[in-house]
């Protein structure tokens, strides 16, 4: 019998070489099992081996269909975000406005003189500092929740947070709860981490507190991993009932939470942790609101695991710089965080009404104060195909798949990141998408 590692790397060359195309559909698995001589179990070995190489996505009741392109991740790059040589990047969604480097330079400044780079070089620790930890503690606080500046833990970004916070919670072979679509980088990590991603069940209210307990109830969770606010790749934010049931569930069955906040700048809603402070891990960081470029990442923790988490931060390497720390004190201090904020809610507000412009009349998931929206395509398109599609136009998008926990359920849906080009950029990029739906539609 045929190696089915070998079968798989046959195809995959096929694939690198542009033999089998993006969005081909390759034969069922009895078709292929009877053509290659081999018994239908190999050929699900083979199918399954070029699902987990990121080669091929499988629809339930369609077959399985060659990728537009590799997946986040698969090149090497290490807790961050695809790059593209596309001209128009609706892919990464890092967003800045007008005057934003000149608002950040003078804080910098002061950093520069050789007293104080001195001291702004040397490591940082995980706890960072005290003006650091008093700084995060006013920014991240809201209406509801006053974060303990001493419960604070800082690393390079808000990724590192995420993989830290998970790394002292789960072991190897540890289960972890997550919407069915989650943000890609957590997948890459549980990868890394031997963690096991297990989708919950949600509606438009957000995660249902039964879910957890069920699937708990079959096989413990170790963890939660969610997106409360704006999640990524749909815009939802959970309503303030669904919190306060998703809390008492959680609190009735013991389990941590790691709660990302990273878009939490752009609303006034209250974390998680009002309802569950003592298992809830809040993570956010300076990446959007900010710039990505000098950046860090801080995870507000239940006081009885602050030290675990700090330990799982120094062992991971994911210690923030004190240079960025530094910088984050003075941005915050001096108000360009408060004034950045303000301006990226407008901007994220008119690039809004650009999508509702351009893409009126389809089904778009959005939200009125985020920066991404989720495009559910009209047939015949597949996710991957318009994906493909869109680059040959010089736009690069994500697919659904990208998004997707069950490899399995893979939906015919796109997110549009609307931060990282102009305002014309977006508009003519999304005239462009709709000339390329209406064309085969």
């Amino acid at each position: 019998m045929q190696d089915y590692r070998r079968l798989a790397d046959r195809i995959a060359d096929d694939i690198t070489a542009g033999r089998l195309k993006p969005g081909e559909r390759l034969p069922p698995q009895r078709v292929f099992a009877r053509r290659r001589g081999i018994a239908g179990s190999t050929a699900g070995r083979v199918y399954a081996e070029l699902v987990r190489r990121g080669l091929v996505v499988g629809e339930v009741g369609r077959g399985t269909f060659v990728r537009a392109a590799a997946p986040p991740g698969r090149s090497g790059r290490s807790l961050t975000e695809a790059a593209t040589a596309a001209a128009v990047n609706l892919e990464l969604n890092y967003p800045a406005v007008p005057g934003q480097s000149e608002l950040l330079a003078p804080a910098l400044a002061p950093l520069l003189r050789p007293d104080v780079l001195t001291e702004a070089l040397h490591p940082a620790a995980a706890t960072g500092t005290p003006a650091a930890r008093e700084a995060v503690a006013a920014l991240l606080a809201t209406a509801g929740w006053r974060p303990e500046p001493d419960r604070f833990l800082f690393t390079g970004n808000a990724r590192q947070a995420i993989a830290a916070t998970l790394a002292s919670l789960v072991r190897p072979g540890g289960r972890v709860g997550v919407e069915p679509l989650t943000y890609p980088l957590v997948k890459e990590i549980a990868a890394r981490l031997g963690i096991t991603l297990v989708p919950l069940a949600a509606d438009e209210g957000g995660v249902r507190p039964e879910s957890v307990a069920a699937l708990h109830r079959s096989a413990p969770l170790s963890a939660l991993y969610l997106q409360p606010t704006l999640h990524n790749p749909t815009s939802r934010t959970m309503s303030a009932d669904r919190r306060v049931h998703l809390a008492a569930a959680v609190n009735a069955l013991d389990i941590p939470v790691v709660e990302d906040r990273i878009w939490s700048f752009l609303t006034d809603d209250d974390p998680l942790a009002v309802h569950a402070p003592d298992l809830t891990h809040v993570v956010d960081g300076l990446s959007k609101r900010v710039a990505p470029g000098l950046t860090v990442g801080f995870v507000a923790v239940p006081r009885h695991r602050v030290e675990t988490v700090a330990a799982a931060v120094r062992s991971g390497g994911w210690s923030a710089g004190r240079f960025a720390v530094e910088a984050a004190v003075r941005w915050t201090g001096d108000g360009t965080v408060e004034r950045l904020v303000a301006a990226k809610r407008a901007d994220a507000a008119a690039r809004q009404r650009i999508l509702g412009e351009e893409l009126h009349g389809f089904a778009v998931r959005s939200d009125p104060r985020a920066y991404f929206a989720w495009w559910e395509l009209p047939a015949p398109w597949r996710a991957d195909t318009f994906t493909a599609a869109a680059a040959e136009h010089g736009i690069a998008v994500t697919p659904g798949p990208t998004f997707t926990v069950d490899p399995n359920r893979t939906p015919d849906a796109v997110r549009l990141g609307l931060g990282s080009v102009s305002g014309a950029g977006l508009r003519w990029a999304l005239g462009v998408l709709v000339g390329v739906v209406r064309a085969v539609g």
